[in-house]
């Protein structure tokens, strides 16, 4: 099996079902609206079957790295706004 481009983690995924576009130069999604749209199309794919049991694997493990790239974007946010709660708690003039 040829290897695709890796994940933050090194994983390799075959060129034969992943062809999305959501990675940037270092293998991490360049945005969160990149991956969940890249995300949802992946999981149409799986939907609506028709393939080799290496290509939903291969799909299958994408649409797991995009779900965590995904919750470790919703998680920064979260962070962010937070922080900026609590900011507004603390100093309330500003």
């Amino acid at each position: 099996m040829t290897s695709g481009p890796a994940d933050d983690a090194g994983t390799a995924y075959s060129g034969t079902a992943y062809s999305g576009t959501a990675y940037s130069g270092t293998g991490a999604a360049a945005s969160y609206e990149q991956a969940r749209d890249e995300l949802a199309r992946v999981v149409g794919r799986l939907e609506a079957g028709g393939l080799s049991l290496d290509e939903s694997l291969d799909l299958w493990e994408r649409g797991e790295h995009l779900a965590l790239v995904c919750t470790r974007f919703l998680d920064g946010a979260r962070q962010r706004v937070d922080a900026a709660l609590e900011r507004t708690r603390e100093n309330p003039e500003t």
